[in-house]
């Protein structure tokens, strides 16, 4: 059994996000989707290896069994890769059109955000939010990137409403083009280790001078600046989180296979 353990490990083809509890001996059904994918897009059959994961398994080895009528599941093996601590590090951001939007869901989950939090503010033009689009574009990035875990999508909300209902220890990286902010380098060598953090990107149009005054008298509140040139949105929010992983995230560790 060790050998056929081992050399199903060498041979896995993909990663699949499975929400539950995992055991050693268990199955677990696949949907029509994935089902889909493995057999017709990657062409798997009985005995591909697998890998399962989500945020309270860690990373398990298993194997592609049938189930009759087109169903398939996944047999748990055993674990191959704890839980990992993973930075609390949410991102704010103004509803974008859909491709850009799509594009900055998967990105950011592929940099580690742990939730996407969509903020209505005075100058947001944007199409409406499909939140199961984006779970499904945040999943496939978390199989890709290799993460165990998949970003929340939480549901738009309104700038006020959001700031009522903040957590008092979560400090709120505002990037403000105004020039008000200090270097984001430098606000964020401040931030203790794996302490809960969010950034806050803007609409195109930018905050309004009331929402910048508004935001800036709050304790949690530190103005940043993204250098000297007027970035859109979305490479705005990419450009926070990346210097936010370099300096105050997992990128200071290296990742051992």
């Amino acid at each position: 059994m060790v050998g056929r353990e081992g050399d199903l490990s060498e041979r896995i083809a993909t990663r699949l996000y499975m929400p539950g509890v995992f055991e050693v001996g268990t199955s677990l059904a696949l949907d029509q989707a994935q089902g889909h994918r493995l057999r017709h897009v990657l062409r798997l059959g009985a005995g591909a290896a697998v890998a399962a994961f989500n945020e309270s398994a860690g990373e398990w080895l298993c194997e592609l069994t049938e189930l009759g009528r087109g169903r398939s599941a996944l047999n748990l093996i055993r674990q191959i890769r704890p839980l990992e601590p993973e930075p609390d590090l949410w991102l704010l951001f103004t509803p974008l059109k859909r491709a850009r939007l799509d594009w900055l869901v998967e990105k950011a989950s592929e940099l580690g955000a742990s939730a996407l939090l969509p903020i209505w503010t005075a100058r947001t033009q944007s199409e409406r939010i499909n939140r199961d689009r984006l779970h499904a574009i945040a999943v496939a990035a978390a199989e890709q990137s290799e993460r165990l875990s998949v970003p929340e999508i939480r549901s738009p909300e309104a700038l006020d409403r959001a700031l009522a209902a903040w957590p008092a220890d979560r400090r709120l990286i505002l990037c403000d083009e105004s020039g008000a902010g200090v270097p984001i380098a430098e606000a964020l060598m401040a931030i203790p280790p794996r302490s809960p953090a969010a950034v806050f990107v803007g609409p195109e149009g930018g905050f309004t001078d009331a929402e910048l005054d508004g935001l800036g008298k709050l304790p949690i509140v530190t103005r940043v600046g993204l250098g000297p040139r007027v970035l859109r949105a979305e490479t705005a929010a990419l450009a926070a989180l990346t210097v936010f992983q370099a300096i105050a995230g997992d990128w200071r560790r290296v990742r051992r296979r």
